[in-house]
């Protein structure tokens, strides 16, 4: 359960700075589960628009931004939403079955 919770929270995050703009110098990062540390980034490619205007444009006006698969991270919230559903069904279904048991053993 913990393992798909961080399934949900790293597409979360790349999900919300998808829009957000990357500094010159800076890599592009997403993130991604760990089930030891938790949430880790990670270094990704970075995707470029043009937006002249923009305050972190280059030279050639050119804005740099995580590039983020929309479709698979919207992929990875629905297939981690539901294994976490399912875990806390099987879980719920396990503690009536003990107390259950508890109750037959008492009798």
């Amino acid at each position: 359960m913990t393992y798909e919770r961080l399934r949900l929270d790293a597409a979360s995050r790349n999900i919300a700075g998808a829009n957000r703009p990357i500094a010159s110098g800076e890599p592009a990062t997403l993130w991604r589960p760990d089930p030891v540390a938790g949430l880790a980034e990670r270094e990704a490619a970075a995707r470029l628009s043009h937006e002249p205007g923009h305050p972190l444009a280059d030279a050639d006006g050119m804005v740099r931004y995580p590039a983020v698969d929309m479709v698979d991270e919207m992929t990875t919230l629905m297939t981690a939403s539901r294994a976490y559903e399912a875990n806390v069904r099987a879980f719920n279904l396990l503690r009536s079955m003990l107390m259950r048991a508890l109750e037959i053993g008492a009798k």
